[in-house]
This record gives structure tokens, sequence and C-alpha cells, in this order.
């Protein structure tokens, strides 16, 4: 993965909320994702994924709020949006009655940098047969001939919305290096949906964390990681409320012995520990996903108290 070399935002979602009747599937989203980086986005199926990457292909107008992409309203203005990226989504939905030599030629018709020669390399790398029909390709065989039309036209920006799933581990880590590399050799930057933790923190510079259509926690992975800590703490008065602590996002076990995810502030977090007499046995580095957990109860916490009060 490499380092951006332009922060200019090439996707802003301002302040986006969006409701499907009673639902808030978008809920106040505010985001930024740099030129050069793979944005990394992570939430359960139904989090709002889906719903912010169809804002910012146009597929859907903000009904709150902004979207802009090269700086563009990708509603308005979708010819010169669409012609600058490449998506694959997780429907992988080609005309079955095409071969794939026929999926390129179409495909190249609607983007003026398509490049044959290197769509003809996708389709050798991928293992691809020209002649093979569309509805004959097995899942992982579907997955490729998608990313390969999303990748010949050497595009800006590449959306990929749920990429791998229902693949196996095999053809999913070939998707995944094709990206990484595809990301390293043109500076290309990616939007990476996915609901598998260990597919987001393989490939990502950033990560952005999705919960009940907010979004919860974004940043350098890096930092994310660094940033969070595994407390193992024991209590001698189990009445005292771990959750209210400086730094703590989530508390479970009891009714003694917890554990805790804690989010910088560690020392504040100690002293207060120690105070309503709790003291640490064991620490160490939060995993991506015991903090995507964290932060996933963290937020349903909030959502339930909002709507008792």
């Amino acid at each position: 993965m490499n380092t951006p070399q332009n922060q200019a935002a090439v996707i802003a979602l301002n302040h986006v909320s969006r409701r499907y009747g009673q639902k808030l599937a978008l809920d106040d989203v505010s985001i930024e994702v740099p030129r050069g980086i793979v944005l990394g986005l992570v939430g359960a199926n139904g989090a709002g994924k889906t719903t912010l990457i169809k804002h910012a292909l146009g597929l859907l107008r903000a009904q709150q709020g902004t979207v802009r992409v090269f700086g563009l309203d990708p509603v308005a203005r979708p010819v010169e949006v669409l012609g600058r990226l490449g998506y694959l989504s997780e429907d992988r939905d080609l005309p079955p009655w095409m071969t794939v030599s026929e999926l390129m030629r179409y495909s190249r018709a609607f983007y003026a940098g398509w490049d044959p020669a290197y769509a003809e390399r996708l389709r050798q790398q991928f293992n691809l047969a020209g002649n093979s029909r569309i509805q004959t390709l097995s899942k992982g065989e579907l997955a490729k001939a998608g990313l390969l039309v999303a990748l010949a036209h050497r595009p800006e920006l590449l959306i990929l919305d749920e990429p791998s799933s229902g693949l196996d581990p095999i053809v999913r880590r070939e998707l995944l290096e094709a990206v990484v590399r595809s990301v390293a050799d043109e500076g290309r930057t990616v939007l990476f949906s996915s609901h598998l933790l260990d597919e987001i923190s393989r490939v990502s510079d950033q990560v952005a964390m999705v919960v009940q259509g907010r979004i919860v926690l974004h940043g350098p992975l890096h930092q994310v990681l660094e940033a969070h800590h595994r407390m193992i703490v024991r209590l001698v008065k189990p009445a005292a409320d771990l959750h209210r602590l400086p730094g703590s996002v989530s508390a479970s076990g009891g009714p003694e012995e917890w554990t805790v995810i804690c989010n910088g502030a560690v020392e504040k977090f100690r002293q207060a520990l120690r105070q309503a007499g709790g003291e640490v046995l064991e620490e160490s580095g939060a995993t991506f996903e015991e903090i995507f957990h964290a932060r996933a109860e963290q937020r349903a916490g909030t959502v339930a108290g909002n709507l008792q009060s």
C-alpha cells in the first residue's frame, strides 16, 4: 500500500443522511477519502455501507447533506464522474449471454481510457478463458471478470462493494492481491467495503467503521490499532460502572473480572479504576476485531439510550 501524494479528497460526504421509511440508513455521515489510499469501509450487513457507496456512485441523491466525487456532484454530472471510476458490486451483474472476450469489447465502448493490452494481461492473470460465457463462470471467475472490467480503463477511483462475498479464501486472496498491486502500481484510490474484518485489516491504509448508519471510527489503520488497548481488570466493588470510566469503549465479563477495550487515556483509566476499587491484571493491544465489536457495542448502547430518553 502506498503513501498518498495528493491529499485532496476524491470522495467527500458532508452531513449526509438517508431514510428508507422508518429506517435511518445513513445518520449524519461526514467522511473524506484522500487520493491514493485504500479506505476500508467495515460494518455488519445492513450497517449502511452499500447506501453510502450508492451515494458516491450517484445512484442515490442525498436527502440531507452533500456528496462530491472528484469535486463534482455525481447525481448532477454522472458521465464525468462514472467515466473516471471503476465499480465492482457484490451482485456482479454482468450480461450472462456474453463470452469474456465479448464482455471486454462491450465494456471498452463505454470508457475512453480503456487499455486493451492491460485488459488482456488481467484476463490472463485471472485465468479467464476468452470463449467462456459469463453464465458458465464460477463465483470466483465471475468476480475476477467484474474486477477486470472495473480495472481495465485504469480508473482514478476504484469502488469495491463486498467484492469477495461468497468466495473461497484462495480466490479472495487473489482478488485482494490484484487490488493491492493495482494501487501500488497506479496510485489509484480505492474504497473497499466489507464485513470481513481480516480483509479490511490486510489491505487498508485507512479504515472507517459503520454501525447502524453512523461512522463510529475513522482514521489510519495503524493509529486506530495503536490507540486501543485491551485490559483485563478485577473489581473489588462489582457495582462500579466500567463503561463510565475515562477511555472505556466497552466492558464485558463480570462479576469481578472484566475485559475492557480502552481508547487512549490509559493512565486516566487506571487512576479511575483504582478509585473505583479495581486493578489491572493484564494489558495488551486490542485486535481490529475487538475494536470493531467494542465500537458496535458502544453505538448500540447510545442508540438504546436515545430511544429511552
